[in-house]
C-alpha cells in the first residue's frame, strides 16, 4: 500500500475484484479513508476496474453524465457489500487489526448481504457457511433487472461466493504491515504484505523495534 503521497481513490493491486472491493477502505498516514463515499467515488472506482471484468463491464452512459446520478441507490449496496466481504475476510485471515474492523456485525449478517448482492443477477450463486462448518454454494435464478452498475455488484458478489467457498479462501490474508488495512490473495509462498511498499515499510518497523530493544537500559 503506497502511502508516500494523496491517492484520489482506492489503491487498486491487481487482486480478484472482490478483494479489490474490500480495499476500498484504505489508510495512510492521516488515517482511514473510505473510496465509496458518494456516487463520484463509485462512479470513478467502477471506471477504474471495468476492464478487469470478463467480459469487460460495459457502463451505463448516465454514470459519467450531469444531473442526478443513477448510482446514488447503488453507493450504500456497494459499501453493504464491501463491509460484508471485510467481515468474512477477517474471519478467514483471523484478522486481529482493530482499524480494518468491518462495519458488519458478524458472519451471518455478512453472508447474507453477500448472497443479496447475488440475487441482482439472473443467476448467482449463495454462500452456505453453518456455524463451525465449511463453506459450500448453491445457486439460484430470476429475472434479469439493473443497470450495468447493479450487474457489476451481483458479478462481484458472484466471484466472492467462489472465492470464500473455493480453495483460494485459504490464500486470503491481511496484511500485517503497520498501518494498513488491506487485504490480498497470497499467490506465491514468499508474499507477506500487500504490497512492496508495505514490505519496506514492515522492514523499516522490524529494523527499528531491533534497535530500540537492544539498546542499554
Amino acid at each position: 500500500m503506497d502511502t508516500s503521497d494523496p491517492q484520489p481513490g482506492a489503491p487498486l493491486l491487481g487482486e480478484p475484484l472482490p478483494v479489490e472491493l474490500m480495499n476500498t477502505v484504505w489508510a495512510d498516514r492521516d488515517g482511514l479513508h473510505d473510496a465509496l463515499a458518494d456516487a463520484a467515488d463509485l462512479a470513478r472506482w467502477l471506471g477504474d476496474v471495468a476492464p478487469r471484468f470478463e467480459p469487460a463491464l460495459a457502463l451505463d452512459e448516465p454514470v459519467a453524465a450531469s444531473g442526478p446520478s443513477p448510482l446514488v441507490p447503488l453507493v450504500d449496496r456497494y459499501r453493504r457489500l464491501r463491509d460484508a466481504l471485510r467481515r468474512l475476510a477477517a474471519v478467514v485471515t483471523e484478522d486481529p487489526r482493530p482499524a480494518a474492523a468491518s462495519a458488519a456485525p458478524d458472519l451471518a449478517v455478512a453472508v447474507e448481504a453477500v448472497n443479496r448482492a447475488c440475487a441482482y443477477a439472473p443467476e448467482w450463486s449463495r454462500l452456505v457457511w453453518p456455524d463451525g462448518g465449511t463453506p459450500s454454494l448453491t445457486t439460484a435464478s430470476a429475472p434479469a433487472h439493473g443497470t450495468a452498475a447493479a450487474a457489476a455488484l451481483s458479478r462481484i458478489a458472484e466471484q466472492a461466493v467462489q472465492l470464500f467457498a473455493g480453495p483460494d479462501r485459504e490464500a486470503l490474508r491481511a496484511c500485517r504491515a503497520p498501518g494498513c488495512v488491506l487485504y490480498f490473495v497470497r499467490a506465491h509462498p514468499r508474499r507477506e504484505w500487500c504490497s512492496a511498499n508495505c514490505g519496506n515499510r514492515a522492514r523499516v518497523a522490524r529494523h527499528y523495534q531491533r534497535h530500540h530493544t537492544d539498546l542499554p537500559a
